[in-house]
């Protein structure tokens, strides 16, 4: 957000007593099918976007849903990264907060849904069934037609190369398991090009290590088994586990990643002016690299894994929700419902993004790439670690991972740290699966 744009994600801890301030309330009235009788509404819309692909989608998103609904109009207020989940908790206990608000899907959504309103009465459900992924924000994951988020686009975790540095290593093909990994960055290092570059998120300042998490955590797990990664049945101190961020951790010790990782700023920029060879990040600022590469820049999977990998992360990371305090439901909702039109795809699409309007084409090269990965290639999907992690597991890891990865922290002790972590939540937010997850009370 997963961001996805995602994205520092559960940096702020849940305030708990917002679950009893603020449960879900009854909904009396469905959307209405007639926009035009709207008396004039202004919606208020609250964003953590930053300024890359999506957050330029919103704005034509909005221009586009006032044309056609004349007497509502939609205020886009982007809000900073680093506290955001804090000023909606704050505006939800004043109930002064916005109509809709950007919201990241899976646990985030279940950790936060005491403010927000579930949807299936709101939109209807033959526009909420052409959307991909709204079952990643409802109740226990399985109810995609009762979502409390419309999905705004799929999302990829993913590394992105220059070609024209691997050519220049000659490197002729992109490296599908540890083994390879390590032979090609050694081939970089020696024409002096740093293989992978890391550094701080541009709005947080701070170093997120989910995105590599992710496909560390796919190169020796299941789909199913992250799912026991989540309820303890596999320990973070597992020697699978361990192994991983071994290996992570060595790609940084042998010199393959930049030794200011953990305070360089500007990395795509980095990236963009053939300073490093590969970015491992989110899919939404897809468009830049197109734009500032062109054809010399290509998508691939981190291979972390001792077999070639096969395996993606894909996920509708966040979308937009609307609030349960909102004096303005039937309207939200209309916006809302907008989002999951064939026009609001197609914007979509246009930003570089993939929509998750289904049937909606993508246009983006390295989305089409992206895309093939499932569909063609038929990748084994994973959804995004961090939203699917209990967030006081994630909020550990963002503290312990980073520190890990430069030698501060062995793993072993990085690892006990994050076990720690796991055995201190309250045992609603470690049950024996995702759909059992609740906001302690």
């Amino acid at each position: 957000m997963a961001l996805r744009g995602k994205h520092k994600k559960g940096s702020v801890v849940f305030v708990a007593a917002l679950s009893a301030a603020f449960g879900l309330q009854g909904i009396a009235a469905a959307t209405t099918s007639h926009p035009h009788s709207q008396p004039p509404v202004n919606l208020t819309l609250w964003q953590n976007l930053g300024n890359g692909d999506q957050a330029q989608a919103v704005p034509v998103l909005i221009k586009a849903f006032e044309k056609t609904h004349p007497g509502i109009t939609v205020t886009n207020v982007p809000q900073p990264r680093a506290n955001y989940f804090a000023l909606l908790q704050a505006a939800a206990v004043s109930q002064s907060g916005p109509d809709i608000v950007n919201m990241w899907t899976g646990l985030f959504t279940m950790q936060y849904r005491s403010y927000l309103e579930n949807l299936k009465p709101w939109v209807p459900a033959s526009d909420i069934a052409r959307m991909s992924g709204t079952q990643w924000s409802s109740v226990g994951f399985n109810n995609p037609s009762a979502p409390y988020v419309v999905p705004l686009q799929q999302q990829f975790y993913i590394g992105f190369y220059n070609k024209k540095l691997f050519a220049k290593a000659g490197i002729s093909s992109v490296p599908t398991d540890w083994t390879q990994l390590f032979a090609d960055c050694a081939k970089l290092k020696a024409v002096k090009t740093t293989c992978i570059e890391e550094g701080t998120q541009n709005l947080t300042g701070e170093f997120y290590p989910w995105y590599n998490l992710s496909y560390l955590m796919a190169g020796v797990l299941s789909p199913a088994q992250w799912e026991q990664l989540y309820n303890g049945h596999i320990p973070w101190t597992s020697p699978l586990v361990e192994g991983q961020l071994s290996k992570w951790h060595q790609l940084f010790s042998d010199g393959y990643i930049n030794a200011d990782a953990l305070t360089a700023t500007n990395v795509q920029s980095a990236f963009l002016k053939g300073k490093a060879a590969i970015i491992i990040k989110g899919n939404w600022d897809t468009s830049q690299f197109t734009q500032s590469l062109g054809a010399n820049v290509g998508v691939f999977i981190p291979p972390y894994s001792n077999k070639p990998m096969k395996s993606t992360v894909e996920f509708a990371g966040n979308g937009f929700a609307m609030t349960s305090y909102s004096p303005h439901k039937q309207a939200a909702a209309e916006f809302l419902q907008f989002i999951t039109s064939k026009e609001a795809g197609q914007i979509m699409a246009k930003a570089g993004l993939i929509p998750a309007v289904s049937g909606v084409p993508v246009t983006n090269s390295l989305a089409k790439a992206m895309v093939g990965l499932v569909n063609s290639a038929h990748y084994t999907v994973y959804p995004m670690l961090d939203n699917v992690t209990a967030p006081g597991v994630v909020n550990a890891g963002n503290s312990v991972f980073p520190d890990m990865l430069t030698g501060g922290t062995s793993v072993s002790q990085a690892a006990s740290s994050i076990e720690q972590a796991w055995h201190q939540l309250a045992p609603s937010e470690r049950g024996h699966s995702w759909a059992t997850y609740s906001v302690p009370a």
